[in-house]
């Protein structure tokens, strides 16, 4: 269930390997895949590993946790949409990506300005769906506002939305005793069958996956130099939000 997905998450029993590529999803995609939960759509299946010492996104192991080796998106868009967390853009800021709903209309959209002025939208469903509000204040906060609606229908909507998160989303585990090699190479295939990974795709998942030598830092200094190369501005971004990469000798390097 997606409820179960996200306690793993917030209870950091999920580790994200740093062969996986960094949140992409523009907040339109975020959207259809929650309007796609709400509809009973299928939304493919996630994929993880035991394995008992593999470096993880925070740069610990994550031994004794399941590490997750394709559906990075989907769970991230998830913690965003539903819990409300801050993700980490591909310029490595915090933003938030709020999903508006319409009860009238059965309807998802992407929160704005426009949006957040408008009675008839819940303009973050994140509040409800985490628990911070209940349905019976989500509903009379509502109807308040749209008085010529039946408090019954909007309640049967609202319990519509919040089955969201009993929604079933398939979970294959790989075998513990797959290594690395083995496990890229899945990463690499499963992900070739959807949107297709490049050449430097490819070779960037190998090196991440290479502890000997550090791959975790040596694939961040190649991402951040082919950055700074066509966008010298980035330099800011990446001294204040990546504090790890900051910290290392490649950073140095880059400045020397």
């Amino acid at each position: 269930m997606i409820s179960a997905l996200l306690t793993y998450v917030e209870n950091k029993e999920i580790a994200i390997p740093e062969i996986q590529r960094p949140f992409v999803w523009n907040a339109s995609k975020v959207r259809d895949l929650i309007d796609s939960l709400y509809r009973g759509y299928p939304v493919g299946y996630i994929v993880t590993w035991q394995n008992p010492d593999m470096k993880s996104k925070d740069g610990k192991s994550s031994s004794g946790k399941k590490i997750l080796i394709d559906g990075q998106q989907r769970i991230t868009a998830l913690t965003a949409a539903i819990l409300g967390k801050a993700v980490k853009n591909t310029e490595y800021e915090d933003v938030h990506i709020k999903i508006a709903f319409n009860p009238k209309e059965r309807k998802f959209e992407v929160s704005n300005p426009a949006i957040q002025k408008d009675v008839t939208w819940i303009s973050d469903i994140a509040p409800f769906l985490s628990g911070q509000k209940r349905l019976r204040e989500v509903r009379e906060e509502y109807c308040s506002s749209n008085p010529d609606l039946d408090q019954d229908e909007i309640e049967d909507v609202l319990e519509e939305l919040k089955a969201i998160k009993n929604r079933q989303v398939g979970v294959i585990q790989l075998n513990g005793s797959l290594d690395i090699d083995a496990v890229t190479s899945i990463f690499i295939r499963i992900n070739s069958q959807g949107v297709p990974l490049s050449q430097a795709d490819f070779v960037m998942s190998k090196i991440a996956a290479n502890e000997t030598y550090g791959g975790n830092l040596l694939r961040k200094c190649i991402d951040h130099f082919s950055h700074l190369s066509v966008k010298p501005e980035f330099f800011s971004s990446l001294k204040a939000n990546d504090k790890e990469f900051v910290d290392s000798e490649y950073f140095r390097q880059l400045l020397g």
